[in-house]
């Protein structure tokens, strides 16, 4: 089943991040990574550009854009996993590797079950 692992975390404080924190953080998300892809279990990943780039578009029959996220919260929506895993004690496990290589975040990682991936036409 494919799972969806959604990283959360203080962008503020992320960003602040020294760069020898922030390598060592993303060498050891690859470390997990590589694992997950050696195993045929990781899908696409991504990681987001700071929010001050986002837009948040309205659902209307004339829809609005606005600069900014739509949630106002303390933690963000920084990136993604898409893993592929047997069951969902499987993705437990897999997104729980994930927290431990990102320790140093103050966030979440969520994990969600997909309906749905379709891969599209990207190379």
């Amino acid at each position: 089943m494919l799972y969806a692992v959604l990283c959360y975390d203080r962008e503020e404080l992320t960003e602040a991040w020294p760069e020898a924190q922030m390598a060592g953080t993303m060498a050891r998300l690859q470390a997990v990574e590589a694992d997950l892809a050696a195993a045929g279990r990781l899908g696409p990943v991504a990681r987001l550009m700071p929010t001050v780039h986002a837009k948040t578009v309205t659902k209307s029959e004339t829809p609005m854009v606005t600069d900014g996220p739509f949630a106002e919260t303390r933690e963000q929506l920084l990136g993604f996993f898409i893993i592929d895993c047997a069951d969902a004690a499987a993705a437990e496990a897999a997104a729980s590797d994930l927290a431990r290589a990102n320790a140093s975040g103050t966030g979440v990682y969520e994990l969600r079950p997909l309906y749905l991936l379709k891969p599209g036409v990207l190379p």
